[in-house]
């Protein structure tokens, strides 16, 4: 029997054969109506609360798999990140633009996937929770569109994680109701019994109660709930910039209209299990909590600094500030990787430096091919990226920068062939003092290292109106590039310096960082930055 996910009423199949993958049910048919769409699909997939951490394994599946992208505003743009869709369409958010109509969205749907390709209808949190998914699975079901719904995280569920309060209690909440503050045509819903909610044995949960919140909590009260009964508002949930506060029943209304003047999306936990709120808080308390911290390492290498500093709270941008790619010189490379039984030394300046160099090698080779050499690199970096290739660094410098590694070198080198794996821009030291060690030197570029020249418009406009807190500058050409991009803007924010030779840089560039490194690596980065805040 077809899996009832991919259900196609009122088709007769010829043969039909299922094949399952770690990915979907395949369905391979023949089928009697000729235009029924032979390869394109529709994945409902709910997004989640907002932190794309809490988009679920099978809805990032979906998103990688995407020909076309339709979602909601509220979608965090990390998400699409993900995918490698040609076209990404946004459905439109109030005041900003044209809003897309449900039936617009619905021929939408339907028009791409009838051109054979996979689409992601992608909403915010969960698609079976006010989302509306109903209208678009029975427009998609009637035209024989074959579908799948996979479900998120609702922001029900996902409060009770970063406000620290819990939905039920075994003292007194024995159930949950999710609620919508929002009717059909606009204002309050016409179809609540507030005579049961106020008598409900356990928490209501309200969305889209913003506008309407001085209605539902007046039907609740003069349906007999107390007004003394707690309140939990959470705004931006499971975002770096969430907000949340408690109050009562009876003060909810004057609190969000007239004291905190409140805006959507917020959600409303009603109940006794709101009173534990702040007990067990840990979301808003994280160190980095409420700082916006610009990220400018290349883009492929960014998670390194980004995902810890997300980790400790941060909302983290990303905008590249140099480009990494393979070297144009690909006759030098060639003719070095005939000779590399001549070296005694391989020298590795960067993680960069092993990626390419490793990759260009076993295109050809295998690692016995380094078997004649020993192998240095600049730092803990540069190893583990070695390491990944089943190599030992022989020597990685206690301070991990050119100068202690060419120092560290000068000892070993002399009369030896030594090969620097570098970029094709950065400070001549190595070559210099191991020339002056006695060795002999070549070096090797193995990939461009180029600067960006145009910033994203949304993160120049935040670094002009001094929204940016921190940009992190992790090495001299970086600063360079990263100057280049926001100019004297700069000066709106603090910087956050890998090591003292990039703080040079910054400073002769007429700029001063607000935090140096003490190891200079991506943690000594977070370390000096939690240190600085912490004094």
């Amino acid at each position: 029997m077809a899996n009832p996910r991919h259900a196609v009423e009122g088709q007769v199949f010829r043969r039909l054969k299922i094949r399952k993958n770690p990915s979907v049910f395949e369905i391979s048919r023949e089928m009697a109506e000729p235009n029924t769409p032979s390869n394109g699909i529709v994945y409902l997939v709910g997004a989640g609360p907002g932190d794309p951490g809490m988009l679920t394994l099978r809805g990032k599946e979906c998103v990688q798999q995407a020909d076309v992208i339709i979602h909601d505003y509220l979608v965090n743009p990390r998400i699409l990140s993900f995918s490698n869709a040609t076209e990404s369409i946004c459905l439109g958010k109030h005041g900003t633009g044209r809003i897309y109509s449900q039936d617009e969205v619905n021929e939408m749907i339907v028009r791409y996937a009838s051109e054979g390709k996979k689409v992601v209808r992608l909403k915010g949190g969960d698609p079976a929770i006010f989302a509306r998914v109903h209208e678009e699975l029975e427009y998609i079901r009637e035209r024989g569109i074959p579908f799948e719904i996979v479900p998120g995280i609702t922001a029900a569920l996902a409060v009770t994680g970063t406000v620290g309060i819990s939905l039920t209690h075994r003292d007194y909440a024995s159930a949950v109701a999710l609620i919508t503050g929002q009717g059909k045509n606009g204002g309050p819903p016409q179809n609540i019994d507030y005579q049961a909610l106020a008598h409900f044995p356990g928490t209501l949960v309200f969305y889209m109660g913003t506008t309407t919140v001085s209605h539902w909590s007046t039907e609740l009260i003069q349906a007999g709930m107390d007004p003394e009964t707690p309140v939990v508002a959470t705004r931006h949930c499971s975002l770096p910039y969430q907000e949340s506060f408690q109050c009562r029943l009876g003060e909810i209304s004057a609190r969000v209209n007239h004291e905190t003047k409140l805006r959507p999306p917020v959600l409303f936990v009603v109940g006794q299990a709101a009173k534990e709120f702040g007990r067990y808080d840990w979301f808003e308390s994280r160190p980095l909590f409420g700082k916006t911290i610009l990220v400018t390492r290349p883009q492929h290498q960014a998670a390194e600094l980004a995902h810890p500093l997300e980790a400790l709270g941060a909302e983290v941008l990303l905008q590249p500030a140099i480009t990494i790619t393979p070297t144009r010189d690909q006759k030098s490379f060639d003719e070095t990787l005939s000779e590399l039984g001549t070296y005694d030394w391989i020298v590795f300046s960067s993680a960069n430096g092993v990626e390419h160099f490793m990759s260009k090698l076993l295109e050809s080779h295998d690692i016995r091919a380094l078997s004649a050499a020993r192998v240095a690199a600049i730092g803990p970096a540069t190893a583990r990226k070695l390491a990944q290739f089943h190599i030992k660094a022989d020597l990685v410098p206690k301070t991990f920068d050119a100068d202690t590694l060419a120092d560290e070198l000068r000892a070993e080198v002399q009369g030896s062939n030594v090969l620097l794996i570098r970029a094709s821009r950065g400070r001549e030291v190595l070559q210099r003092e191991l020339l002056a060690g006695g060795a002999q030197v070549k070096q090797l570029v193995c990939y461009e290292s180029e600067d960006v020249t145009l910033p994203d418009e949304s993160i120049q406009k935040r670094i002009s109106n001094g929204e940016i807190d921190y940009v992190t500058v992790s090495s001299s050409a970086i600063a360079h590039a990263t100057h280049q991009l926001f100019g004297d803007e700069l000066s709106k924010t603090r910087l956050i310096s890998i090591s003292p030779i990039t703080s040079q840089a910054l400073k002769e560039l007429g700029l001063k960082p607000a935090v140096e490194a003490n190891q200079y690596t991506m943690d000594g980065m977070i370390a000096a930055l939690l240190k600085s805040i912490s004094t």
